[in-house]
């Protein structure tokens, strides 16, 4: 059956059976379903329908689903139905994000010309996706780098902050997290924007030109120099120069580097000339420079002039509640860029990618998703990384900790957010915090929430 449908969710059968009978003389395909909890089992980043539910129902409640849904995907239209005429609920639903609020007694019609609507919007928001994935481009930061942790909210915020300024910029972190998305975005948010980006990569420079390649040269400057020719930072001017792996930067050009730096002027080799260079610079690092700088291989100065304002990108284990929903963002994205149908991930699956190691980062989690849409079998040392298999109810219990892990880390450590999020009690949440060894001290009191 097509994801283009609506889900209908309702208690009363009689009410469900008669909604549907009357959408679908409006030409509306309608599951039904007696629970929220039925819902969310079909609900995914790649679902192309809407959700009508009741708002008071036992178990799960309306306003439970809509937050449940929008952890999925922010952008599912959610339509909420009630019998109480309850102002205050109503506007608290359209305040988290309800796509529209209707009171019992409506007409078919009415509930119809919403859904229909809803469903013209959802399929432009899959459409606009579609097409950002196979153009490889974003529409915001939080798009390009995913992820509910504070680890990655905080990650934003920096990054944003910095965006807005002016100032070079150091990027650390291990292999694969992301650095150069990262610079990327930096750039993209910045008043250089409509400028270049130009990527150097100082680990992959030839020795013997490397000084030529940055800073270009006049003609006769070397054997073989026989017209002038522009270095990479004079055709980054006006926009941005990402100096990835900064750390492989020969020791004696760093010298020279930390003059660019300082003075924003570059000479080229043959030349006396002083060459006015407007650019901003971003390096990344893989290794701890200051550990670089203790060993000898790196210039203190340097170090100081380049981490006034320094992003720290965290590794997939220092995030482990995000690898879920990268997995399936990156399978949506390979499915788009290889013109493959969307891919429904298996809840077996998910799980084991969230309980393996990851050293190679989003790197590596970006191939097993282009092997997953590909119908490629896992590498040998992948099917080795598997974890030993273990009991259902081992299973049961490291997913629940990963949730509430999540849960506390998404709202700073505030309570009330969480076990009302979850849909339990403020005394079940302690005791399940208790349980998987959850820190307390992470957790704030529910005053220090503000709704």
């Amino acid at each position: 059956m097509s994801d283009a449908r609506v889900l209908l969710v309702d208690d009363e059968e009689e009410m469900r059976r008669s909604t549907a009978q009357a959408l679908g003389l409006f030409g509306l395909d309608v599951d039904t379903h007696a629970s929220a909890e039925d819902v969310l089992e079909l609900i995914g980043y790649s679902f192309s329908g809407v959700v009508i539910s009741d708002i008071r129902m036992p178990g799960m409640d309306g306003m439970t689903l809509l937050q449940r849904i929008r952890e999925v995907d922010a952008e599912i239209p959610v339509i909420l139905v009630t019998g109480h005429g309850d102002v205050q609920l109503a506007v608290k639903a359209m305040r988290e994000g309800v796509y529209d609020f209707l009171e019992k007694p409506f007409t078919a019609q009415h509930l119809a010309a919403i859904a229909r609507r809803a469903l013209d919007r959802r399929s432009l928001v899959l459409e606009n996706r579609r097409l950002r994935a196979v153009a490889g481009k974003r529409d915001d930061i939080e798009a390009r780098l995913p992820g509910r942790t504070q680890a990655m909210v905080d990650l934003r915020y920096r990054l944003r902050a910095i965006g807005a300024t002016d100032a070079d910029t150091l990027i650390i972190g291990e292999t694969g997290v992301g650095k150069e998305v990262v610079a990327r975005a930096l750039h993209d948010i910045s008043a250089r924007a409509d400028r270049p980006l130009i990527a150097i990569n100082c680990a992959a420079l030839p020795e013997n030109l490397i000084e030529s390649e940055l800073f270009g040269h006049e003609a006769g400057a070397f054997p073989g120099a026989l017209r002038p020719r522009y270095g990479k930072f004079e055709h980054g001017r006006g926009g941005t120069i990402l100096l990835d792996e900064i750390g492989s930067l020969p020791f004696d050009l760093q010298a020279k580097f930390l003059r660019v730096l300082q003075e924003r002027v570059i000479t080229r080799l043959g030349s006396n000339e002083i060459v006015p260079l407007d650019v901003r610079f971003v390096a990344t690092s893989k290794v701890n420079l200051e550990a670089e700088v203790a060993a000898g291989r790196f210039r203190a100065d340097l170090l100081y002039r380049l981490n006034v304002a320094t992003l720290h990108v965290p590794s997939l284990a220092q995030r482990k509640a995000d690898i879920p929903l990268l997995f399936l963002q990156l399978v949506r994205e390979a499915a788009a860029r290889y013109v493959r149908n969307d891919i429904d991930v298996p809840p077996s699956l998910i799980t084991e990618i969230a309980e393996r190691a990851w050293p190679g980062n989003v790197r590596e989690l970006r191939n097993a998703a282009d092997r997953l849409v590909l119908g490629l079998d896992l590498k040998p040392d992948e099917a080795e990384a598997r974890p030993e298999k273990q009991r259902l109810a081992d299973k049961v219990a490291d997913f629940e900790r990963g949730i509430i892990a999540s849960a506390l880390a998404a709202h700073g450590g505030a309570l009330r957010p969480v076990y009302e999020l979850l849909g339990i009690s403020r005394k079940t949440l302690y005791e399940k915090m208790q349980k998987y060894g959850l820190d307390k001290k992470l957790s704030v009191a529910d005053d220090d929430y503000a709704v």
